[in-house]
């Protein structure tokens, strides 16, 4: 049986002041008034508050226990979690070829309140000056203009065409006063994924090692024939997911010239498909220029810690945090000769030969005494050095107290910073010829610090699994465990394929997993995916095939004629039934127990009646008048529904219709 912490003395203020009250006739027989005007029952009420604040420090004792095993056990509270999200900059002039946007600009949310929340870009931007005002598509046979679905919010095109054949492509067309840039061009496209069953990320391979699935050929016009241009990185796989684009421009020996269904005069740069067959026709929501990612977090440079006094197991405090671990790990050469990756804090420690680079790992059971290291933990922001495991700094006379310095670090993160679309738009950073920036799409991927009750219904899993995954709980424990993404929820779904899901393969796990969002339907990103998926195949057996997905989600709407109770008040119940609903049949929070709606849970028709009239102020439904819309198809009356392995539910609006009972 599980272990509970007992409760000590579980008397509160009532109780307390109800004893003291029983023993005032056995000690007092003449004090006969024990009314509340009293003096001398409120001196009782006093010492009994007192005494009841007294129990309830008691009594956090076995909390304290419990969180020093927790720590014995390595379990540590995970770190909030930056968003990020894609900034798209508007230079003030068309006379401008590039703007170079520095890394690490910061761009603020309008109107944030409180504390405000400053994004940084994560690399140097070359802002292109041409505009892109032309889009076209040629599927082999004919042009099409894409350019209103390009600009628009909620549509989307085939770049080449229905069934993308050997021979179409997609056509480009830039405006500008001056000649075309020879710099690098950054593309950002978003590839539509709405309605498709998604494959996922399959867990032993390497997307960045594995061939794409259609050779793409990127050429510009030369007025009279096609040449070829210098492709520096595809991200998106040949148009298989979101991501950036980089080619050299060029130059000058790119001119204006009519092309296709469009009239005016531009610089054509065209994407054509060679070879290679896609599955699926790929479509794309937007491709937008001079747009380049940032994170919610701030960097701090050169932060003096202190100096080290040369003893075993010194700690240092960074002045901020929590600590951000990047995307892109970086290296440098440690003062140990090693090779030290710089996982989101550079320290350096000055000896008396200079600062040098110190290597970050997690404990020091496999350092030696001579081996330049520090153990960082990043939400507390302490960094702790060794003694025997680990070597001790040694203490610098010519720089006593500054010794041991953060050369950079970056810090932030919390799920305030999951922002809309269009609200980071305060550019704090001065960038000349920068006129406008903001976020077509929201911020993701913002978490807050992980909870001490959420610590502790990880640590008993943390024990059972070992860093391994075998049974259908470790994968979706280990799931729950990435690093660096807040996953909240995971499904293993053991002999299953994604891609044939109605029949059971041998050695294959599917897992389902579920961000931090407040989203209706919350969706992880393609970077969760890949994270996740690194993690576990980290942990899973030889023999295992491990792929991970989204979920797949059902839309339900709730249709009810209530009769409200005379003295509640009508719009108050009707307000109060669609929010119980809406968190009833949230896969975060909804389901019986509120840890989020179970994976294929069936939606049992009484189990919805008794929601709507466990709702204070509702006396009935009226002649049964109950409804469940299920796709916005509406279900057959009085029936339970089956719900298929792996989905989830949730709800956007409820028609819910209320009245008085009428008078007879």
């Amino acid at each position: 049986m599980p272990l509970q912490a007992p409760n000590l003395d579980d008397r509160r203020y009532a109780d307390i002041l109800a004893e003291a009250k029983t023993l005032i006739p056995r000690y007092t027989p003449e004090w006969t008034d024990h009314n509340a005007s009293d003096p001398g029952i409120t001196l009782i009420e006093l010492f009994a508050w007192m005494t009841d604040m007294l129990l309830y420090r008691l009594n956090q004792v076995p909390e304290r226990n419990y969180i020093k095993f927790l720590q014995l056990l390595g379990v540590e509270l995970k770190p909030a979690r930056p968003a990020g999200v894609e900034l798209t900059f508007t230079l003030s002039r068309d006379d401008l070829e590039v703007v170079i946007v520095p890394k690490g600009a910061r761009v603020a949310v309008a109107d944030s309140g409180g504390e405000p929340l400053v994004f940084e870009t994560d690399e140097a931007l070359i802002a292109l000056g041409a505009k892109l005002v032309a889009v076209q598509s040629f599927d082999s046979f004919s042009y099409s203009v894409e350019t209103t679905k390009n600009q628009s919010s909620g549509q989307w095109y085939y770049p080449f065409g229905k069934h993308a054949r050997p021979g179409s492509a997609l056509l480009l067309g830039f405006d500008s006063p001056l000649p075309f840039t020879s710099q690098q061009v950054n593309l950002m496209v978003y590839i539509n994924t709405a309605g498709r069953q998604e494959e996922g990320s399959h867990c032993d391979l390497e997307l960045e090692q594995m061939p794409a699935p259609a050779g793409l050929v990127w050429e510009y016009w030369d007025g009279r024939f096609w040449q070829p241009v210098s492709l520096d990185k595809d991200e998106t796989r040949a148009f298989t997911r979101s991501g950036h684009l980089y080619f050299q421009g060029p130059g000058a020996s790119l001119p204006k010239t009519k092309l296709g269904k469009v009239e005016n005069a531009l610089y054509w740069v065209r994407c054509r498909l060679e070879s290679g067959e896609y599955e699926t026709a790929p479509r794309i929501d937007a491709i937008l220029t001079s747009t380049v990612h940032a994170t919610q977090a701030l960097t701090v440079r050169d932060e003096v810690l202190g100096g080290s006094n040369g003893r075993p197991n010194q700690a240092f405090q960074l002045a901020n945090r929590p600590v951000v671990t990047p995307e892109h790990i970086e290296s440098a050469v440690a003062a140990d000769g090693k090779l030290a990756e710089i996982r989101g804090l550079r320290l350096e420690v000055d000896e008396g030969s200079g600062f040098k680079v110190w290597r970050e790992v997690e404990d020091f059971y496999a350092s030696g005494p001579e081996d330049t290291v520090y153990t960082l933990n990043r939400t507390t922001g302490e960094v702790h050095f060794g003694g025997g495991h680990g070597r001790i700094p040694t203490a610098n006379p010519a720089n006593s107290s500054a010794n041991v310095v953060a050369r950079q670090y970056r810090y932030g993160g919390g799920k305030r910073s999951n922002v809309g679309a269009g609200t980071v738009s305060e550019l704090q950073t001065y960038v000349e010829a920068v006129k406008t920036v903001t976020n077509n799409r929201p911020a993701e991927g913002g978490s807050d610090e992980e909870t001490v009750a959420e610590a502790k219904l990880r640590a008993p899993m943390e024990i059972k699994s070992r860093n391994r995954a075998v049974t259908a709980e470790d994968f979706e424990f280990l799931a729950l465990q990435t690093p660096g993404v807040r996953v909240r929820r995971a499904k293993a779904l053991a002999l299953t394929h994604p891609r044939y899901p109605d029949a059971q393969i041998p050695g294959c796990v599917t897992v389902i997993v579920v961000p931090d969002s407040d989203a209706p339907d919350p969706l992880p990103s393609e970077n969760t995916l890949s994270i996740v998926c690194a993690h576990l195949n980290k942990h899973r057996l030889l023999t295992t095939e491990v792929y991970v997905v989204p979920p797949h989600y059902h839309l339900v709407s709730i249709e009810a004629n209530l009769i409200v109770r005379p003295e509640a008040d009508l719009a108050e119940v009707k307000k109060a039934v669609e929010k119980k609903l809406a968190t009833y049949f949230h896969p975060l929070l909804g389901g019986e127990n509120g840890t989020g709606w179970p994976f294929g849970g069936d939606i049992f028709y009484s189990d919805v009646y008794r929601v709507l009239l466990q709702q204070d102020g509702v006396e009935r439904i009226e002649n049964n008048g109950l409804y469940i819309w299920l796709d916005n198809e509406r279900q057959a009356f009085c029936q339970d529904i089956c719900i298929e392995a792996g989905a989830l539910l949730y709800s956007t609006a409820h028609t819910i219709r209320v009245s008085y009972r009428m008078q007879e």
